[in-house]
């Protein structure tokens, strides 16, 4: 069953009547199915905070909505669902910290996921070729409420902002006094924990692929560097 029709019966089985309700209802409908919790969750949490931050700087671009559902791959018999959340979402009288919260709430103990999030929302805010400062404003008030800071979150803005011209070292959150092996052991784990394959077994759904596709080339780019730079 895909992600999409999952969604569609859990929007038929509950009452909606405001996107923060809907939130709160995969919390506890889904309270003895961690698994789909993770992947409805997930779906819910990116539809949410996608159309809150399409509308950040005042204007929603083709590109963005190009960019929202290239993060999604949407069959076209489930587009309906996924409309009906993102429309729901931007008539929502609830802020994006309201949101933001509850989402947290939902992955206490995934911060890859809520990492995740962040990633999708990144690869939005970039469509258009420009961050606006709201949008910057809005990806630094999500952070502090996920709890993503310092040079965490510092990476993860490296990554979409510059991912060329950015530290690499701080790209792969490596130490520049690293010796060579063990900066190839580093990256070699990180490879290996940011495959997408890794991504689908932290049970999220695999229509959500391309952020871990994505996340993997901004690794492989920063390692080149470096290895260009080190004549590896």
């Amino acid at each position: 069953m895909s992600i999409w029709t999952q969604l569609g019966d859990f929007l038929s089985g509950i009452a909606v009547d405001a996107f923060s309700s809907v939130i709160e209802a995969v919390r506890t409908v889904f309270e003895g199915d961690p698994e789909t919790r993770r992947q409805v969750g997930f779906s819910v949490a990116m539809i949410a905070l996608s159309a809150k931050m399409a509308k950040a700087d005042g204007i929603v671009t083709d590109n963005e909505i190009k960019a929202f559902q290239e993060i999604f791959d949407i069959p076209a018999d489930e587009f309906n669902h996924v409309s009906k959340l993102y429309n729901l979402a931007k008539q929502d009288v609830a802020g994006y910290h309201v949101y933001a919260k509850r989402i947290r709430r939902l992955f206490p103990e995934d911060p890859f996921i809520l990492e995740d999030v962040m990633n999708g929302l990144f690869h939005i805010a970039k469509a258009d070729g420009l961050f606006h400062e709201n949008e910057m404003l809005f990806m630094d008030d999500i952070a502090e409420i996920f709890n993503i800071k310092g040079r965490e979150y510092q990476r993860i803005r490296l990554r979409h902002m510059e991912p060329e011209d950015g530290n690499p070292y701080i790209l792969l959150d490596a130490d520049s006094h690293w010796g060579n092996d063990e900066l190839k052991s580093h990256y070699r784990k990180l490879v290996n924990e940011n495959h997408p394959d890794r991504f689908i077994a932290r049970g999220l759904p695999v229509e959500f692929v391309s952020i871990a596709n994505d996340r993997l080339a901004q690794i492989n780019q920063a390692w080149a560097i470096i290895k260009l730079e080190r004549e590896l």
